[in-house]
């Protein structure tokens, strides 16, 4: 009697807990999906400072630098996004800093040789880079085309050149013989005597590399 009464009890309980166990188990798969639903929603995704830290970081090597940058306009053609627009020497005519650049490129003829041309490289002397000449010299070169033509194509490299490609070079111009470049991290040189005050600046067709000094072709 007792083992038959131990029986039914035993018969019941399970009848009792076999649907809530059911219940439970389906219970907590809903949960576990709202619960891996939330820990998704709830997970520290990556927030916009961190997303721009992380691009920031790759572009960061691919942005212009140097201390003359901080003197290029903020916005509009002349600034770095609307140079990137423009061929190289369209950009460069926006750019107040290398007007004397623009009239001298323009009394050669080469604006249009400069913005058809295709991945090349352009070392950009400053209008402070050009007033290093003296007066009586510089008119006299502005004012002899081959001469002219011959001192800007030295400053013109047929390729893109990036800032680590510019660590220990040795490139051909457009004159026909070559330039060196050397330095690290954002402290360039161009063949030992112009220094790179605002490098990396992209055009539609060209990196330019901003000098401080006008360089000048070996006779």
């Amino acid at each position: 009697m007792n083992a038959r009464i131990r029986r039914s009890a035993v018969a019941v309980v399970a009848a009792a807990v076999l649907p809530l166990s059911l219940a439970a188990c389906s219970d907590d798969g809903d949960s576990g999906s709202s619960d891996s639903a939330q820990a998704q929603s709830s997970a520290p995704a990556a927030t916009d400072e961190q997303s721009e830290d992380t691009s920031g970081g790759m572009a960061g090597s691919d942005e212009p630098f140097g201390p003359a940058c901080s003197t290029v306009p903020k916005d509009g053609a002349g600034s770095f996004d609307g140079m990137a627009k423009d061929p190289v020497a369209t950009a460069a005519s926006n750019n107040p800093a290398l007007s004397t650049l623009v009239t001298a490129v323009k009394k050669a003829g080469l604006v249009d040789t400069l913005n058809n041309a295709e991945n090349i490289t352009v070392f950009a002397p400053t209008n402070d880079a050009f007033a290093k000449i003296p007066k009586a010299d510089l008119d006299k070169v502005l004012n002899d085309k081959a001469m002219l033509t011959d001192i800007l194509t030295y400053h013109v490299v047929g390729q893109k050149l990036a800032p680590k490609d510019l660590e220990n070079g040795s490139f051909d111009t457009l004159q026909k013989s070559k330039l060196t470049t050397s330095g690290s991290d954002e402290a360039y040189k161009v063949n030992d005597s112009a220094n790179v005050v605002c490098g990396n600046v992209k055009t539609a067709n060209a990196n330019v590399y901003i000098i401080d000094s006008v360089l000048m072709p070996k006779s």
